[in-house]
């Protein structure tokens, strides 16, 4: 049970949130050609190469999670975000609809509490404050204790631009010693919550009192039919599941293979850089990923495999990039069929498409209802059946998961870091987190022609028969 907060650790939060409120007061004037230069700005300073993957590899450092040679490559992100915010109106009459009579205004959400996860130290607060500063919003992060001098250092580079074009370095603060308490008491002061994390982080924000956008937890499960490009699937698994070491909820976690291309799609993947284990290794395997509590064990989360097989206690040979174990069952008690968060993919073998939308389902049961899935296939058919099955709220078509459903340049999904996951990962939003939640919209109805269908049309064939 955490501990009670102290009395002065409530007046520091109430500090900083007057502080933000002070910083919303000085900007709330600012024009959009204004508003889009900070954001420029802040772009630059955040996502040039040298900054970005400097304060990268020194969030791999501190936290010990993640690939430093790799993580740098996250700095695509926050280019795409600086793209989706410019091409967006955040300040004044946004929208007009005259067939309507609607005009809707755009105003700022108001100070919000942005909860950082250890995987993402430094991409959340830019990616965060893009979108916040667009919206002319205030925001004070919260890090994870594990990489919280990364956060704070990238905070540091988001309040120098303010300061040095102007603008009020207050817009952007970050909890320099974060607790629970402390933090449970940011959400209940902050008008808004964005929580990035896990379980218990996005419950706690739900809890808080306020309104929030939570994420839900991921599975991330792809289907691969008959029809698809082998070698394409092969190295988009690899790509997706590689990324930070497995790190992100979206890494292919679980493929589900047509029994008439397993064969080669298997060694495709073995090309690419896969590791096999055999039975016995996959058994030591099982004991190392997972305590005696079916947990996950946080040493051998986002590690490279040769440290997992290491920990697991067998050698994975140098040249290899991610591990392999061959599954044939779903449930609760199979720990394959879950969320691992590492470069550890499970291999599922299906007979029949009935059979492929039957094992979606009950993977979906074991975890990561509502976020996202994906295939490749050209059957347009499969594509729709799956995507009218799944309980997700995205499903990437022969795209890298983790490199695609929060965004990416070739595809036309929001650019974001948080991925809302609906009513099904008890989430406020199935929506890929971006502007349009950070501001609140007054809409301006103004008087039409009657719109007023006749009762004949409105009731059908009902009209006028029987009543009760």
């Amino acid at each position: 049970m955490a501990r009670e907060i102290s009395p002065q650790e409530v007046q520091q939060v109430a500090d900083m949130v007057a502080r933000a409120r002070a910083a919303m007061d000085e900007i709330k004037d600012y024009d959009q050609e204004r508003v889009d230069r900070l954001v420029r700005a802040l772009g630059w300073a955040c996502g040039n190469e040298k900054t970005f993957v400097r304060i990268a590899q020194m969030g791999v450092d501190e936290s010990g999670i993640g690939d430093r040679a790799g993580r740098g490559g996250k700095r695509g992100k926050v280019l795409g975000v600086l793209r989706d915010a410019l091409r967006q109106k955040s300040v004044g009459v946004i929208e007009t609809d005259e067939a309507k009579g609607i005009v809707k205004i755009a105003k700022p959400a108001g100070v919000i509490a942005s909860l950082i996860p250890t995987t993402n130290p430094e991409l959340t607060p830019p990616v965060t404050g893009l979108y916040a500063l667009k919206a002319k919003d205030a925001v004070i992060f919260s890090p994870h204790p594990r990489s919280k001098k990364t956060t704070a250092e990238m905070v540091r580079v988001m309040r120098e631009t303010m300061r040095q074009l102007g603008a009020p370095a207050d817009i952007f603060q970050v909890v320099e010693n974060p607790s629970i308490p402390l933090t449970n008491e940011l959400m209940a002061q902050c008008d808004l919550t964005l929580a990035t994390g896990g379980k218990p982080m996005v419950k706690a924000a739900y809890s808080s009192g306020k309104p929030a956008y939570g994420v839900g937890a991921g599975n991330s499960t792809m289907v691969i039919d008959e029809t698809a490009d082998i070698k394409e699937a092969a190295y988009n698994s690899r790509v997706s599941k590689t990324s930070d070491y497995g790190s992100g909820c979206s890494a292919d976690g679980n493929l589900l293979i047509d029994d008439r291309i397993y064969d080669a799609l298997r060694d495709a993947l073995v090309a690419e850089g896969g590791y096999l284990c055999n039975a016995e290794e996959k058994a030591k395997l099982e004991r190392a990923l997972w305590d005696d509590h079916g947990h996950r064990t946080i040493d051998t989360v986002a590690v490279s495999a040769q440290r997992i097989g290491e920990i697991a206690g067998f050698k994975v040979p140098d040249d290899r990039k991610f591990i392999m174990v061959e599954h044939d069952k779903i449930g609760k008690d199979e720990k394959f069929s879950s969320e691992k968060l590492c470069v550890v993919m499970a291999l599922f073998k299906y007979h029949g498409w009935d059979d492929a939308l039957g094992k979606v389902k009950e993977i979906y049961k074991v975890g990561g209802t509502g976020h996202s899935c994906g295939i490749y296939s050209f059957d347009d058919d499969h594509i729709m059946s799956l995507a009218n099955t799944a309980p997700v709220s995205r499903m990437m078509v022969r795209q890298p998961q983790s490199k695609a459903n929060a965004g990416a340049f070739n595809n036309g999904m929001p650019m974001t870091s948080s991925l809302g996951c609906g009513v099904w990962g008890g989430n406020i939003t199935n929506e890929n987190v971006s502007l349009k939640h950070y501001l609140q919209t007054t809409w301006v109805s103004k008087p039409i022609p009657e719109d007023r269908p006749s009762d004949e049309w409105l009731f059908g064939e009902f009209y006028n028969t029987a009543t009760m």
